[in-house]
């Protein structure tokens, strides 16, 4: 469009353009991606009858729900003043409950009763490390024991505990989790030559109620008000993960450039998980093009917004020096997540 990329002083242009309507014009395109992603999830989703509903189907020995005498067919209808529709709000509730007490109310026969709770504590080990199929090392979380002890992405474990793997992914997890071992021996090839190292796994909690919740009758309804939970949830786990770059919950070793999606893209089982993919992806440039930062769709609204604010526009050179300065962060970036996709596949 005139005056998108160069300001212009002719009529019709963008630069002539109120700045709400050059906003719309700006973010026009990821949100089309965004709307796209999201409607193509919707779809998938609709289409299944996987669905979990609030009500419950069998009780867990041990756990708090069977102390406080949850029963079959009651249905979950608020925990910690929130209300819960389906096993995500449900999960979402007790992994911010950090183990401390929060109210319940269930429905049993159209009469509701409410009771003061605290979820059931589990603890399971952790290393801080994420595998692909084949037991080589995506990355590794910041902090971790495994990070501590030298192993590095791309290693490939072959062993634990001197046992081999022989590319059991399974066997990995089962010998961590195994009781009454804490430290253990991991053995990994990289670059050709075997190395251990040695690590003692971190202990975290998890909190539950302790329930099975009943799948959700095969009805029309059933599949457009679950499949709009799904979605809800896909969507806002993009957002979560955005800002756990920021917030440093995610390194830049974890990203994956067009290299790295298209190798995902490849390994796809089928056309319903082919066309997941491609919502993923839509959905996630859609929400990546419209971060703050200049070079991107993001950064050119941010400008707009300061030229509102300012009631004045910046300096032509001074808003090209900002892109060209945003471009040249991206170009870098890229190449760097591209050279760690190459390393990952190789």
């Amino acid at each position: 469009m005139e005056g998108e990329e160069e300001r212009s002083e002719n009529d019709g242009s963008f630069s002539k353009a109120s700045i709400p309507k050059r906003i719309a014009i700006v973010a026009a395109g990821a949100t089309v991606n965004i709307v796209f992603g999201l409607l193509v999830y919707f779809i998938l989703m609709s289409t299944s009858n996987t669905y979990v509903t609030n009500e419950v189907n069998t009780v867990i020995d041990g756990y708090v729900a069977q102390e406080i005498g949850i029963q079959q067919n009651d249905k979950i209808i608020e925990l910690d003043g929130k209300k819960i529709k389906s096993k995500y709000d449900l999960n979402k509730v007790m992994k911010k409950s950090n183990g401390d007490n929060i109210n319940l109310k269930i429905e049993r026969n159209g009469e509701t009763l409410e009771y003061n709770i605290k979820p059931t504590e589990v603890k399971s080990k952790s290393t801080g490390i994420y595998l692909d199929e084949n037991c080589k090392i995506l990355t590794l979380e910041k902090g971790s024991s495994a990070e501590k002890s030298g192993l590095k992405s791309n290693d490939k474990i072959i062993k634990v505990n001197n046992q081999e793997i022989n590319g059991e992914y399974n066997k990995i997890i089962e010998l961590i989790q195994e009781k009454g071992v804490n430290t253990m021996l991991i053995t990994v090839e990289r670059k050709g030559q075997e190395i251990s190292f040695e690590l003692t796994p971190d202990y975290i909690s998890s909190y539950y109620l302790g329930v099975n919740l009943k799948q959700a009758e095969s009805k029309f309804i059933n599949y457009i008000i679950y499949g709009g939970i799904e979605t809800k949830e896909f969507a806002f786990s993009i957002i979560d993960n955005i800002k756990m770059i920021f917030t440093g919950g995610v390194s830049v070793d974890q990203m994956m450039g067009p290299v790295g999606i298209s190798e995902v893209v490849a390994k796809t089982n089928g056309f319903r998980e082919f066309i997941y993919m491609l919502a993923l992806i839509s959905l996630s440039l859609g929400v990546t093009n419209l971060l703050p930062i200049p070079a991107l769709d993001g950064g050119k609204i941010l400008i707009l917004i300061i030229e509102a604010i300012r009631r004045k526009p910046l300096k032509e050179k001074t808003e090209i020096n900002i892109q060209l300065i945003g471009f040249s962060i991206l170009i870098a970036l890229s190449l760097y997540i591209t050279y760690n996709d190459i390393l990952r596949i190789f």
